[in-house]
């Protein structure tokens, strides 16, 4: 049977009700808020973790540093060093290599100076004295290790890295994992270091122990004086 015209314009009107409703839940009230932020990703991103600099899970004050080192795992992982949200040195880079990782930073500006690999195996000891020997003052030196740190290591190599304020260096043995922030002409002993023995006994991968992971902030320091 066909719908008088009345009947059919009530049914107009109940379907433009129905759908004024629909829309207003979906879009207007306080669940069509919740959709809203479904499909907006709004709400996704609010309750994702903030992430700052370099990963670490609390921003740094002022006239401060944020850093993350990482060693290298066994000896297929490269190691990286990050500084103020900028990878200075890893795989990706093609900028690390065997042994000693270091990039070092003007402690004043937080300028990249430079960045080299030293190979502790079988590379000169020479190359990584005639780098870290001519340091300013100031200047910061970031150390992270990958597969073997310590073979080609002498007693002036280690006094220098003592003299930056690393303490582990002293023990620093084949194959140990090593992640060291240091500066020249430190005061007192760095409080970024991390020392991972190679032991048979306790080694995280067949001959290797752990990789290490380390992050901070490091402060600024004022200009030096004339």
């Amino acid at each position: 049977f066909l719908l008088s015209v009345p009947l059919r314009a009530v049914a107009v009107l109940l379907l433009v009700g129905l759908t004024w409703l629909l829309v207003n839940t979906l879009f207007g009230g306080a669940s069509g808020s919740s959709v809203r932020h479904f499909f907006s990703g709004k709400r996704n991103a609010e309750t994702r973790p903030r992430r700052y600099k370099c990963g670490l899970s609390a921003p740094c004050p002022p006239k401060h540093l944020a850093f993350r080192l990482v060693s290298g795992a066994a000896n297929v992982i490269g190691p990286k060093i990050c500084l103020e949200d900028k990878m200075l040195m890893s795989s990706v880079k093609n900028n690390v290599g065997r042994g000693l990782n270091i990039a070092l930073v003007n402690g004043v500006t937080g300028e990249l100076l430079d960045t080299k690999p030293f190979d502790m195996w079988a590379g000169d000891i020479s190359d990584l004295l005639k780098f870290i020997r001519p340091l300013h003052e100031g200047t910061l030196v970031f150390v992270a290790s990958f597969d073997d740190a310590a073979t080609k290591m002498n007693d002036e190599s280690r006094r220098l890295f003592d003299d930056l304020g690393s303490t582990a260096v002293r023990e620093l043995a084949f194959r140990d994992s090593w992640v060291f922030v240091g500066a020249k002409g430190i005061e007192n002993k760095s409080p970024f270091e991390q020392r991972m023995k190679n032991s048979k006994n306790s080694n995280k991968y067949e001959g290797w122990p752990e990789s290490l992971e380390m992050d901070g902030c490091i402060p600024l320091r004022p200009p030096l004086e004339g």
